[in-house]
């Protein structure tokens, strides 16, 4: 179940962060409302799992579930360029994140 959270906790990092850009510097009322709660519920989540997997591995893993989704996000949602460096970078985070939960 802990780790069910985590990734949950994951994907609310992942909208916390494209409503962040969608608040367009937290002018926009509606949006940074949703950021907060995407965050909030990020947080929740990710404190839930925290109590049965190790920090250095569930935070990594959540830090990296956010970071590698924002950045294909931001390219299919935002058209960010895309380009193979950044997707063989952002692969690597995806392989570290799998290899973090089969050696935990």
């Amino acid at each position: 179940m802990s780790w069910i959270l985590l990734v949950l906790a994951g994907f609310f990092e992942i909208g916390g962060v494209i409503f962040l850009k969608l608040s367009e510097g937290f002018t926009k009322l509606k949006h940074t409302i949703t950021f907060a709660v995407f965050l909030g519920l990020s947080f929740i989540f990710l404190s839930l799992s925290l109590k049965e997997i190790p920090i250095s591995i569930g935070y990594g893993i959540w830090t990296g579930i956010g970071a590698s989704g924002s950045v294909l996000l931001g390219m299919y949602v935002f058209k960010e360029p895309k380009n193979l460096k950044k997707l063989t970078l952002v692969s690597g985070i995806i392989v570290s994140i799998v290899g973090l939960k089969l050696v935990s």
